[in-house]
């Protein structure tokens, strides 16, 4: 099941980019964030396959998501300028970002290259 994150969970669960300059993830397995808004398209067609793909991964990945427009925050902090956007953050390593409207097959691809995760 896909998780809505505020600023505050966000700080506890993937980043505290306040008390961190430096990427620093303080989740506990990787995790996919979809930042989103309730009025985009291309948004409306990710969340379903979102919510697939948690059930099919459940245990192995979070998935998250941030509605850009009551998180405006943290969507400026991540230099979001369009939507949707997804990261992809891996156990260890860098985030990588992904703009616009992925194919499951794209997402999957992405767990296995990015995350580490079959």
């Amino acid at each position: 099941m896909t998780e809505h994150l505020t600023a505050d969970t966000f700080k506890t669960k993937v980043f505290n980019y306040e008390a961190n300059k430096d990427w620093k993830f303080e989740g506990e397995k990787p995790c996919v964030i979809d930042f989103y808004a309730d009025w985009c398209g291309p948004c409306k067609t990710v969340a379903p396959l979102l919510e697939e793909l948690s059930e099919e991964f459940e245990g192995k990945l979070d998935i998250y998501k941030v509605n850009t427009e009551q998180e405006r925050e943290l969507a400026s902090v991540f230099g979001i300028q369009s939507i949707p956007s997804i990261l992809f953050v891996p156990k260890d390593g860098q985030p990588q970002m992904a703009m616009g409207a992925l194919p499951k097959d794209s997402f999957t691809k992405a767990f296995k290259d990015v995350l580490n995760v079959d």
